[in-house]
């Protein structure tokens, strides 16, 4: 396996009750890169993540990080999905230290570094907040709280801005790229917005429509850091309109 490959699917079919989804699909995800997974409403997206989560076993192929077949889920692969998956009877501060608490870690040693990272997100004050006392913007950076705190290996993301107004969307962008330029981690991100994925991501992915397969794979080769008005350069439109060429 090359070493800059993380996670790789070989010829892997999926379906659900006689209906193929994701069909002999290869993809290679490079180590420490944001690679966005774009492709058409209902084509697999949300398949994908919960294969390479280990949420559930492809019916044909093999899917391995590091060369090892994933067989189930595991704590260094963690996953933000679309809907808050916050416990609704735990606090902010309760639920980030969820995940390390039950790992093993001591109370008293990861409080003070979930109070940091929670700072780091802009949740300073919220600590004894429950989810339901959140805006969706705090709800969605509590979420990538809880999962950063956890130190993974590969991080997924399934559409986690997805509902958000403009304004708080183009905040998280902001927050999940400071955190990536921070400490670059594996991340698979799945979006529908083909500007998001652009503005994110070092590598494109574009899927068909069902059953998925991969259309092409596109090196975003806009300089990191990232700032808004890339999304008006020449190179931003060159990348939008070979997706749009590969998407329908």
């Amino acid at each position: 396996m090359i070493e800059t490959v993380h996670v790789s699917l070989s010829d892997v079919s999926k379906g659900y009750k006689g209906k193929p989804v994701l069909e002999h699909l290869n993809l290679e995800i490079q180590r420490n890169k944001l690679t966005a997974v774009i492709g058409p409403s209902g084509c697999g997206k949300t398949t994908l993540i919960n294969l390479i989560a280990g949420y559930e076993a492809p019916e044909a192929g093999t899917i391995a990080c590091d060369g090892i077949t994933i067989n189930g889920a595991r704590w260094d692969r963690l996953v933000v999905f679309q809907e808050t998956a916050l416990f609704p009877w735990k606090t902010t501060l309760e639920n980030v230290v969820f995940g390390p608490i039950s790992q093993g870690s001591k109370r008293e040693e990861i409080i003070p570094r979930a109070r940091g990272i929670m700072e780091r997100f802009g949740l300073a004050g919220f600590e004894n907040k429950y989810p339901g006392q959140l805006s969706g913007g705090m709800q969605r950076r509590a979420e990538l709280a809880r999962a950063i705190i956890n130190t993974p290996e590969v991080l997924l993301l399934d559409e986690p801005f997805r509902g958000l107004d403009a304004m708080t969307r183009g905040l998280m962008q902001e927050y999940l790229l400071a955190l990536f330029d921070e400490n670059p981690i594996t991340t698979i991100f799945v979006t529908s917005d083909i500007e998001e994925g652009i503005y994110l991501a070092d590598r494109l992915i574009v899927l068909s429509s069902s059953p998925a397969s991969v259309r092409t794979v596109i090196n975003v080769d806009l300089p990191r850091p990232r700032e808004m008005k890339m999304l008006a350069s020449p190179r931003f439109g060159d990348i939008h309109k070979e997706i749009l060429q590969n998407l329908f």
